[in-house]
């Protein structure tokens, strides 16, 4: 599963694409400034196949309805209204050409409103040239990933059942018939499976398949005490308890008209299991500190990877609540006993997560294959994604990936030591790559890393990254 090319090339491919990349594209430079307008022309001509100028925006309009531009660059201060005015009316007409907007006055207000406006890049003057061509290739290279992005998309849409599932064989054929048998019907399901089996994924199926028209809203039940579970699910009145300064809605008022996933169900605090059994035979909630009840219509999914059978015989969970939600029994099967889908699984996640790293997807050799064949993936799929994110960035193969491996297949000291480093530099370089994808929104780049804002930050600060 090796790219081919060396541990930077992910990073110049994802931030500053060749310059061949956009020898076909078309850029128009708009700003009253001759002088402005020749000195940007020449830094792009090399790069960019056709690159038109105007010194107005009627002159600039005349040219957009003759030709398609794939980038406008365009000074902020215009004869007639300025760039960032001009930018909401192409969006408004619904021109969606990336546009660059320059300006002479580095003044927040006016950067906000570009940006708001949907202005794909910022400079300010004295121009750079190479500050303006980095900028260019970059806006053509987001586009180009872009494309390839919903291409891949629409393929897999086209390729891969609604359920979400992704298999050829009997076992997730037979999955996927019950999840387009259940999915229209009110029924509650149970879904009963291995961690990192895809019970969430088979979830979302069902109701995307539903055609019920509120939302897919999920809850871990086990990782909050009963207190907090009891308000996260129904809600709460102003004043209920300490600290409630407001009302809140809880997440069945959410869910109303869709579908809630309960996952993890047998971790449920045993005092929180009546309440929901209550609610699942009155259809209806009542918010901590309330005394009114409302009409819910919501259809419950839970799983678990517990056996719910042995947690009733023990009296860890009520058996009136497991006969209510196990109308419906969905098991997912471990990887070990499906590998025959390894190939389309590993085709599927190189296809999805390629493009988020930035980098090319590369080709799946025979080896790696044979490879994870080998392997019992007590992780099930979700350690997989794992294993070939991991391969893809650091560009091993698929062997030196495996779970528990050390990265230079060597046992000695020496040797997980630099293991150790290379991973740190990879994990640095990957969370770095995504805070720069979000525009250092830290906030962001948190819930995409899975992380919590306060490790992200802790991290940063390690690095020196601030």
């Amino acid at each position: 599963m090796r790219l081919g090319s060396d541990a930077g090339a992910a990073e110049r491919v994802a931030s500053k694409p060749e310059p061949a990349a956009a020898r076909l594209k078309s850029v128009l430079i708009v700003d009253q400034e001759a002088a402005i307008r020749s000195f940007v022309k020449r830094g792009l001509e090399k790069d960019f196949g056709f690159v038109e100028m105007a010194c107005n925006i009627s002159s600039a309009e005349e040219l957009h309805k003759r030709c398609h531009f794939d980038l406008i660059i365009s000074a902020v201060r215009l004869p007639e209204k300025s760039g960032v005015e001009w930018i909401t009316d192409l969006r408004q007409r619904g021109s969606a050409t990336d546009v660059i907007l320059i300006t002479a006055q580095a003044e927040l207000e006016t950067a906000i409103a570009a940006l708001r406006a949907g202005a794909a890049d910022f400079i300010l003057k004295p121009l750079r040239i190479e500050q303006v061509r980095a900028a260019a290739l970059r806006c053509v290279g987001q586009q180009q990933l872009q494309r390839e992005n919903n291409v891949l998309r629409r393929r897999l849409e086209q390729h891969y059942d609604r359920s979400g599932l992704i298999g050829e064989c009997e076992l997730i054929k037979n999955i996927c018939r019950l999840i387009h048998r259940v999915a229209p019907m009110p029924s509650t399901v149970l879904i009963e499976g291995e961690s990192g089996t895809g019970k969430e994924l088979a979830a979302r199926g069902i109701h995307s398949l539903s055609q019920r028209s509120g939302s897919f809203v999920p809850v871990n039940c086990g990782a909050m005490t009963a207190e907090l579970l009891e308000s996260e699910l129904f809600g709460h009145v102003k004043g209920a308890f300490t600290g409630a300064r407001q009302a809140r809605e809880g997440l069945f008022a959410y869910a109303d008209g869709g579908t809630l996933f309960l996952d993890e169900i047998g971790e449920m605090p045993f005092s929180m299991q009546t309440h929901l059994l209550r609610v699942l035979e009155a259809r209806c909630i009542r918010p901590v500190g309330s005394n009114q009840e409302k009409n819910v219509d919501v259809r419950i999914v839970a799983a678990t990877n517990r056996n719910l059978d042995s947690a009733v015989k023990e009296g860890r969970f009520r058996e009136d609540l497991f006969f209510r939600i196990n109308v419906i029994a969905l098991r997912m099967p471990p990887l070990r006993e499906h590998k025959e889908d390894l190939p389309e699984l590993v085709r599927y996640f190189m296809q999805t997560l390629a493009p988020e790293l930035g980098i090319p997807i590369p080709e799946i050799r025979s080896s790696d294959i044979s490879a994870l064949m080998t392997y019992d993936w007590p992780g099930n799929v979700r350690e997989l994604k794992n294993v070939i994110e991991r391969c893809l960035l650091l560009n091993a193969p698929a062997a030196q990936c495996l779970a528990g491996s050390r990265i230079s297949g060597v046992e000695d000291a020496d040797s997980a030591e630099s293991g150790s480093m290379l991973l740190e530099a990879v994990e640095k370089k990957h969370i770095l790559h995504v805070l720069k994808m979000n525009n250092r929104n830290k906030s962001a780049a948190a819930r995409e890393l899975g992380i919590s804002r306060k490790t992200l930050d802790r991290k940063i600060q390690a690095w020196g990254a601030v």
